[in-house]
């Protein structure tokens, strides 16, 4: 009997049962491919079923975590890798997630056998790596294979306490037609080691490919399929790398770790915030800290304001770290709040570090920043500030004030301006720092601007 056939867009995974030059999905020209149908029974349903569980007598016992070796990454995974999870590791290439995994596996590799999958290196290149990095565990089994059955075949021979696959978009299986990376490949690939890594408890990394938008290539569903999505962030000529949880089943998500990049891999940095605040230039117009929480910890950030005349009469603005939108936004509200003119000034913002932040807690700052800017006046050094700020001008809170004040006084700062809302629910402000309510942007600008 001849298999069955269906053609599948590889931009958007649309089905049609003939070949078409353009997808009626997404409108992309020349992107469907043939692949085999999925086989169904007669009735339609799938041939496999399995039977309904009382939640009560569910197993939830399935072991303690796997700890990395690195204290800032297991806070991230949620104490560290869960039996059975699945995390999907994304980055820019070259950003160090190959390093990372190694370091990771080595670590595991001492005690435990561990399988590393590579598609994309040969046997010598991750072993040298593993070597320079004295991470060469004696339990780290390696394969240069993309394959999914033969990974999955050694998966079953040597029973490891953890899988990695570097990466997914190279994995092909023999059930398919369609090349490596294709959409069907990808999700079919992803969906038998999520299988495997379910039924042995066994956790499990998959290495994905970054488009030029940032997003992890392949189908989106990808991401919804693993039980974790990380993103490893940075710039490739600086040290500082940042690991960031986009999603996680098993822990806080948007957690962040800051990470130092060596001759000996990746390092955790101790104090995330002293060594964002080291190069701080202090008495200059346009600088202050905000407070972010980044999810379950805070951390303190620099953000800096330049306001110059524009040359042209057609203001330019720009961000760095921080939603351009919003910075539009802020700016319209702090013209009001202010009574001053920003229209014909170039207004640049920019978060040091390159950390990419999307917490509203940081209007407050950025607005003061380019209040200071304005004015020409620098603000104390020893002040912080958190609180968003809505279009009316009103500051509104932020939460978890108390954690954030606490960051904040264990750098050295002794003010901190934060909402009226917030204020009004803390209990007490930490030993040596002092916490001054502000109700509106312009209440803010006042105190600092009398």
């Amino acid at each position: 009997m001849k298999a069955k056939t269906e053609f599948v867009c590889q931009a958007c995974g649309t089905r049609t049962p003939k070949w078409m030059g353009r997808c009626p999905g997404c409108g992309e020209w020349d992107t469907l491919a043939e692949e085999r149908a999925a086989e169904t029974s007669r009735s339609g349903s799938p041939a496999r079923a399995s039977a309904a569980v009382p939640i009560a007598e569910v197993d939830l016992e399935r072991g303690e975590r796997l700890l990395t070796g690195l204290p800032e990454v297991d806070r991230v995974l949620g104490g560290g890798l869960f039996p059975g999870a699945v995390t999907l590791l994304g980055g820019d290439p070259g950003v160090g997630k190959s390093t990372l995994l190694i370091q990771l596996f080595g670590h595991l590799g001492r005690e435990k056998t561990v399988l590393y999958a590579s598609g994309e290196e040969s046997l010598a290149q991750v072993a040298s790596r593993s070597k320079r990095l004295g991470t060469a565990g004696r339990g780290v089994h390696l394969m240069a294979e993309t394959s999914v059955d033969s990974v999955l075949s050694e998966v079953e021979r040597l029973s490891p306490a953890a899988l990695a696959v570097d990466s997914i978009q190279t994995a092909s299986s023999s059930a398919l037609t369609s090349a490596a990376g294709s959409l069907s490949q990808v999700r079919d690939c992803a969906a038998r080691y999520i299988e495997a890594a379910k039924a042995r408890a066994m956790p499990a990394f998959l290495v994905g490919h970054i488009t030029k938008e940032g997003m992890i290539a392949g189908p989106k569903a990808l991401e919804h399929m693993v039980d974790t999505v990380l993103y490893l962030e940075g710039e490739r000529y600086r040290n500082l790398k940042v690991l960031r949880a986009q999603k996680n089943r098993y822990g806080a998500t948007f957690e962040m770790a800051l990470l130092e990049m060596t001759s000996e891999g990746l390092c955790p940095v101790e104090n995330p915030s002293a060594a964002l605040l080291a190069d701080r230039p202090k008495g200059v117009p346009g600088s202050i800290i905000g407070v972010a929480l980044q999810g379950t910890r805070p951390l303190l950030f620099e953000i800096q304001a330049l306001a110059s005349p524009s040359a042209f009469g057609l203001a330019k603005r720009m961000s760095l770290g921080l939603d351009r939108n919003r910075v539009q936004l802020l700016t319209a509200v702090l013209e009001r709040a202010m009574r001053i003119t920003l229209g014909d000034k170039d207004l640049f913002v920019n978060v040091v570090g390159g950390v990419e932040l999307e917490d509203p807690a940081l209007d407050l700052p950025l607005c003061l920043a380019v209040a200071s800017a304005f004015r020409g006046k620098a603000l104390p050094p020893d002040l912080a500030a958190f609180g968003e700020v809505g279009l009316a001008g009103e500051v509104r809170g932020a939460g978890s004030a108390a954690s954030r004040l606490q960051e904040a006084a264990a750098l050295g700062f002794t003010k901190c301006l934060i909402p009226a809302s917030d204020s009004a629910r803390l209990e007490s402000p930490p030993a040596g720092i002092k916490a001054d309510p502000v109700r509106s942007l312009s209440e803010a600008v006042e105190h600092l601007f009398p």
